[in-house]
């Protein structure tokens, strides 16, 4: 049996952010997301609600079986990806309320987010469903096609992953908010002694450009070609390429956004992470596709 329309549709409006957020940690991009969730309602219109004991739990299996099948695309799809690939960036005002997808959610700052993308698509699902949305195994192992044992597998594996690779955890935004201005006063003062000094001994800047902007086209490590980067961008760009930023929030954390011109600066996003009180990871965003949901007017 079907319910009326209305009634479906306000059940459904209960799941929309949460599944949206699924969409958006499993694929990195909101237009997936939104599909995906789109396509979720068609089907769930198209289904007889007595079949349905749990509508939440049954929402989050279609929409992680539709996104695996982008996830398995995409993977593909990256290999030939022209230098590092970053999630889109969620951006909002810096004065107002990040929304239900980023509000307290640590897992999707773009440090964190970096890593679960570099997952395999069956591990990175593993691990949403179950340690960020409290998925059964036995529910992920349907998902993926699997054995319960296999399900466990693929969630420990890519758990064992992100503990390796550390990335920095969220700091306080007044933390970030002196990190950010001593970096962007050090690069535009072409400070390099100053700068070297500021970032973190490992730091590392990673540009999302897909060939069709420019910034670094492979990770930049180490605080003293981090800074040569950086105030390299300042000597061939201008010092106006800092004179125009804007502070935001890039999925949760505080960032800027550059508006670029009409000529060789393109737009772009640019987020830190800090470790140890010092900018660690820099995260710099050009590709336009990944821009499009971005007011820089």
């Amino acid at each position: 049996m079907r319910p009326d329309t209305s009634t479906l549709a306000a059940e459904f409006d209960r799941h929309r952010s949460r599944l949206i957020g699924l969409g958006y940690r499993l694929t990195g991009r909101l237009a997936d997301a939104e599909d995906a969730v789109q396509d979720a309602w068609l089907r769930l219109t198209d289904t007889d609600h007595d079949e349905i004991r749990d509508l939440g739990g049954w929402l989050t299996t279609v929409v992680s079986r539709l996104c695996l099948d982008r996830m398995r695309s995409a993977a593909v799809r990256r290999e030939s990806y022209v230098g590092p690939w970053l999630p889109e960036p969620l951006v909002s005002a810096v004065d107002s309320d990040p929304g239900d997808i980023v509000a307290g959610q640590d897992d999707l700052r773009m440090a964190a987010m970096r890593v679960l993308h570099e997952l395999p698509p069956d591990q990175r699902l593993a691990l949403v469903l179950h340690d960020g949305f409290d998925a059964p195994f036995a529910e992920i192992a349907e998902v993926l096609g699997c054995s319960v044992p296999t399900a466990r597998q693929h969630a420990s594996r890519a758990r064992r992953t992100m503990v390796q690779a550390a990335p920095p955890e969220r700091v306080p935004l007044p933390e970030q908010q002196r990190a950010l201005e001593d970096f962007l006063t050090a690069v535009a003062a072409k400070d390099l002694a100053a700068l070297t000094r500021l970032l973190h001994p490992s730091a590392t800047v990673y540009g999302d450009s897909g060939g069709k902007a420019r910034t670094a086209r492979r990770p930049v490590v180490g605080a003293d070609k981090v800074a040569r980067f950086a105030i390299g961008l300042i000597d061939k760009y201008g010092a106006e390429l800092l004179g125009a930023a804007r502070p935001v929030l890039v999925n949760g954390d505080l960032g800027v956004m550059l508006p670029g011109d009409d000529a060789e600066v393109a737009p772009r996003v640019f987020t830190l992470a800090v470790r140890d009180g010092r900018p660690a990871e820099v995260f710099d965003i050009v590709n336009p596709d990944k821009l499009t949901r971005v007011e820089f007017d």
